[in-house]
């Protein structure tokens, strides 16, 4: 009988994604179980994104840290607040998942940057301190495309928790 693992990379393989769809500079998020995850399209079927691992700080062996980052990496990484921009193929960015295209252009009020100005903003911040509340992926992306460091996601996770903080200290 085959694993969730197993099953999840099956699945992944046979999606295919129309990179046509996407133009420089654009930004791309997937859903998550909890989350969204959010990267940059560079062209040439690349995705610019910053993601928690662990393994820069256990090795600088090339191989290694090439290798995509799994699970357990992330959230060491999370733990110890250490990340990095990697640029994966749009595949390996997606997981599978369904790919939503600058969808923040929607809700936010700053205009976006010119393509090859994101792309050029999206290379230059290849190393960063990470913070999963304070400086996540979305940030990084709405900074390279609007440049404002923001995360909609986070803002909603602590506005949550200091409404439902006051609702019991009140009572």
């Amino acid at each position: 009988m085959a694993t969730d693992f197993e099953k999840k990379k099956k699945q992944q393989q046979v999606v295919q994604y129309d990179i046509s769809m996407y133009k420089r500079g654009d930004l791309l998020e997937v859903p998550r179980t909890f989350f969204t995850h959010f990267g940059i399209y560079l062209g040439n079927n690349c995705v610019a994104h910053l993601i928690p691992d662990i393994m820069p700080v256990l090795t600088t062996e090339k191989n290694a840290l090439e290798k995509m980052v799994n699970n357990n990496r992330l959230m060491l990484g999370v733990i110890a607040k250490k990340a990095g921009v990697r640029v994966d193929l749009v595949e390996d960015f997606a997981y599978g998942a369904e790919i939503l295209v600058n969808h923040m252009d929607k809700v936010c009020i700053r205009s976006p940057f010119e393509g090859e100005e994101v792309v050029k903003r999206a290379e230059k911040l290849l190393s960063v301190v990470y913070s999963l509340l304070w400086y996540n992926c979305e940030h990084y992306v709405m900074y390279c495309r609007y440049g404002t460091s923001m995360s909609i996601q986070t803002y909603q996770v602590r506005f949550f928790r200091r409404e439902k903080g006051s609702k019991i200290s009140s009572l």
